[in-house]
């Protein structure tokens, strides 16, 4: 059964509609790549999946739970709080808190969830959930290779470490889906490849992650799935061997003439 199910999802500003009738569904464990031209869409559907901005036609389903339904009545503050934890967001400019640490950083949402799940609990029992989330921090911190930045502040890491404690303050929270929003866009080149590797590391069959990239030789490589987004529309989606080998949409081909990047996996 597939882990998210998105229907006919519609989103207009004024009179431009961003989205038009966008559905898919992704099975646990696939990496799915949203490519395409800047505003054709791909951060609008991320944010809608994220209930960031509320779209105004379909359906989002995950794990069975709804999460949006356009027929439906609209939800309270606190369920649509809730909803959201099915997602875990990667923005591009990190939104890290610059006056809080790196540890805290990554504990600060999770004791905040904890401390509201425990009303009516003992001081003594939540301390205990405290503990099993810093040394989950303690577990991240070290999987995506910052262990030593731990007291350090936002100022003081360079942007692909700033990224890297974004990844794992997301992964905290347990989501069942990881979305990145063109993780590497605010970073030099040269930063590039220390967060693409850290995401290309979490791909396993437990995580289900959605990455809106520009980076085509790394969509081609981690992505089961890779969904070509123009002007609101799935123009394609497939294997990365379909999408990039064998591309069948006009607006696909000529996405890819335009890109720089090597897109069939051959060497120049």
């Amino acid at each position: 059964m597939a882990v998210l199910e998105v229907e006919n999802l519609g989103k207009s500003f004024g009179g431009n509609q961003v989205l038009k009738n966008i559905s898919f569904e992704l099975e646990k464990g696939e990496v799915l790549a949203i490519i395409g031209s800047s505003g054709g869409g791909k951060t609008t559907l991320l944010r809608c999946l994220n209930q960031l901005t509320k779209p105004d036609s379909g359906s989002i389903t995950v794990n069975n739970d709804v999460i949006f339904d356009s027929k439906a009545g609209k939800l309270s503050d606190s369920e649509l709080r809730k909803k959201r934890l099915h997602f875990g967001l990667v923005f591009q400019q990190f939104n890290l808190f610059p006056q809080y640490n790196v540890f805290k950083n990554l504990t600060l949402a999770a004791r905040l969830l904890a401390k509201e799940n425990n009303k009516g609990k003992s001081l003594a029992e939540l301390n205990a959930t405290y503990a099993e989330i810093d040394k989950k921090a303690e577990d991240l911190l070290k999987k995506v290779g910052l262990t030593e930045k731990k007291t350090a502040y936002p100022c003081e890491l360079s942007g692909g470490q700033q990224q890297r404690v974004a990844i794992a303050r997301a992964l905290i929270l347990n989501p069942d889906i990881l979305c990145f929003d063109e993780p590497t866009s605010a970073l030099d080149p040269e930063l590039t490849g220390e967060v693409l590797r850290v995401i290309e590391g979490l791909k396993s069959q437990d995580n289900t992650m959605i990455i809106v990239t520009h980076e085509m030789e790394f969509a081609r490589r981690v992505a089961s799935k890779i969904m070509f987004i123009a002007d609101g529309v799935i123009e394609e989606i497939g294997t990365p061997e379909e999408v990039f080998e064998h591309p069948t949409s006009e607006k696909l081909k000529s996405f890819f003439n335009k890109s720089v990047e090597v897109i069939a996996g051959k060497e120049e």
